[in-house]
């Protein structure tokens, strides 16, 4: 017998029968043919209409249509894709997967390929409610199993619906309907630095009705780390940094779309995911020793982030970006003096992608720090 989510219309991801009738009515839409196009190329650019109209419901279209997108996007811009810890999430039960976030879209879409990879059921996923910026992006993200996590509601309403949420996620987790993935922090890392906000920790805890200890225990929290070689809008991160250093940073319209688009293309090298050890009881238990609400939540933060950064995989890019940040050869034999060519010739060549008024010197220290901040969180954790 299926849930009664009523409470939660407003935020709840498309059952079978709205994700079919959504999908079929945008099956023929022109975006549609270009994505058929670009990666079927071998095809009809009808191709991915054709699939989409003999979906039968959710499972459907994520197993046959995402699923099989999902690995052509890796064929076409990324090197070799990986993942680690999955044995953390293989015993049936509900979590709450909570990562860092460097992609709009990929970062979820790849943890959902780890779980098919592993007969582990899809997670839903909390997406922020700006992203929908039109009917065929709402209808594909939301048939994807996606919560609505409301964005740019005023200030009064913010209380009740993040209650919502919580309310929702822990449901989902704890009768067994489904396990949920959320970034540690809204909106993606722009600076390479991975950290909660102590903000969501805290609304997770809203719709708690036992003790701390118990209702932490209830979401089996398991951090995962996502580490790109080649960071998904890089040189678009760095110029708002710059930008945001002056003035308030407004976005043009479009540019989450942009944004979504330019990270799917663009190459990405090598792909890791770890997903690392759920947290446990005894880690919550010494967080409730705090005497202090905002202790508690600190101490979960931290637990969180620490995972995190300790499963975050460097790469040679890491490394070089460090190095010739410092002006130094610290961590040379990662890397060769090729290697290293390489990866200057790239960085100008992003650099130039943006307006040229746009000051070099802080754009470039800007844009490397992206690169080589990861290190520097390992370093702060490790001493």
């Amino acid at each position: 017998m299926a849930s009664d989510l009523s409470e939660f219309e407003e935020i709840r991801p498309y059952n079978d029968e709205e994700a079919v009738a959504k999908l079929n009515k945008y099956a023929g839409h022109p975006l549609l043919a270009q994505v058929s196009h670009y990666y079927y190329p071998e095809k009809d650019s009808s191709y991915l209409g054709e699939k989409i109209k003999n979906i039968k419901n959710v499972d459907d279209f994520q197993s046959f249509i995402i699923i099989d997108i999902l690995e052509r996007i890796i064929r076409k811009s990324a090197g070799k894709f990986s993942y680690s810890g999955v044995e953390h999430i293989k015993d049936g039960g509900k979590f709450l997967a909570m990562s860092n976030h460097r992609d709009i879209v990929l970062d979820p879409a790849f943890i959902q390929l780890i779980l098919f990879k592993n007969g582990i059921p899809f997670s839903e996923i909390a997406v922020g409610s700006n992203l929908l910026q039109n009917e065929l992006i709402e209808t594909l993200i939301r048939s994807n199993r996606m919560i609505k996590v409301l964005r740019g509601i005023p200030v009064r309403e913010q209380y009740i619906t993040s209650q919502l949420l919580s309310k929702y996620i822990r449901e989902s987790i704890t009768t067994g309907r489904s396990s949920v993935w959320i970034a540690q922090r809204q909106g993606r890392s722009k600076n390479g630095i991975d950290e909660t906000e102590q903000g969501l920790i805290k609304m997770l805890d809203m719709s708690g009705q036992k003790g701390f200890v118990e209702d932490f225990e209830d979401l089996n929290i398991v951090p995962m780390s996502i580490s790109y070689e080649y960071e998904p809008c890089d040189i678009l991160k760095a110029r708002e940094m710059l930008i945001s250093k002056t003035q308030k940073y407004i976005k043009s319209a479009g540019e989450d779309t942009n944004s979504i688009l330019m990270g799917i293309k663009n190459y990405k090298g090598n792909i890791h995911i770890s997903i690392g050890t759920p947290i446990s009881s005894s880690e919550i238990s010494a967080a409730a020793l705090c005497n202090v609400a905002n202790d508690r939540y600190r101490w979960m933060r931290h637990l969180i982030d620490n995972r995190i950064i300790l499963g975050y995989k460097l790469w040679k890019t890491n490394y070089i970006a460090y190095d010739m940040l410092q002006n130094s050869s610290r961590f040379s034999k990662f890397y060769s003096e090729s290697d290293k060519a390489n990866f200057e010739a790239y960085v100008e060549k992003q650099m130039a992608l943006v307006e040229p008024e746009l000051d070099r010197s802080d754009l470039r220290e800007i844009f490397l720090g992206i690169y080589a901040n990861p290190i520097l969180s390992k370093e702060k954790l490790f001493g």
